[in-house]
């Protein structure tokens, strides 16, 4: 069997999450005090190893997680989340491939000045000063390609982008479709 602070090292993996004591005694099946003394053995062995992560306790309990020394390495792998609004905004941009930001605000609403512009610190998109006229070309980078695996979807999921659009907006090969608005 898996000593105890093996077994508690595993729960605190698993959860994802800070837990009380009382919680991983209780999920560890053994009493507060054995927990504790397999928690503090846990703490010192993550404390004296070479290792990205580490065991802490915080106000609403005890975690596992990366040491703060690689907070940098996180944000460059993993971003934040991404609010709907600048979802919808980078989803407009992709599928239309480039797009003049002055037309992505007719699309999308005035807020997409301010999405546009997490959307460039994210990475996810390329801003560029067309050489006529004043507003910006907008692109999705190499970043949105890889972190939303493009590349790899099956062909099939592939679809021209009129297909994409139907039922949404008035399409150029269907006059007589109404028009509808953008969320």
């Amino acid at each position: 069997m898996a000593r105890l602070a093996t077994t508690i090292e595993a729960i605190l993996y698993l959860k994802s999450q800070p837990l009380s004591l009382a919680a991983i005694a209780e999920y560890a099946k053994c009493d507060k005090n054995d927990a504790q003394e397999a928690l503090l053995e846990l703490m010192d062995d993550y404390a004296h190893r070479d290792s990205a992560l580490e065991v802490v306790e915080t106000p609403t309990g005890y975690c596992l997680q990366l040491r703060t020394s690689f907070q940098d390495l996180m944000q460059n792998l993993i971003p934040p989340e991404i609010g709907v609004g600048a979802l919808r905004t980078l989803a407009a941009i992709a599928l239309k491939g480039s797009i003049a930001q002055t037309e992505l605000v007719e699309l999308r609403g005035s807020g997409a000045y301010q999405q546009v512009q997490e959307l460039v610190q994210l990475g996810y998109v390329r801003k560029r000063r067309q050489s006529e006229g004043r507003s910006y070309l907008l692109q999705v980078t190499d970043k949105f390609h890889q972190y939303f695996e493009l590349d790899q979807l099956p062909k099939q999921l592939e679809l021209p982008f009129n297909a994409v659009g139907r039922g949404r907006a008035t399409s150029e090969s269907d006059p007589e479709q109404s028009e509808e608005t953008y969320d």
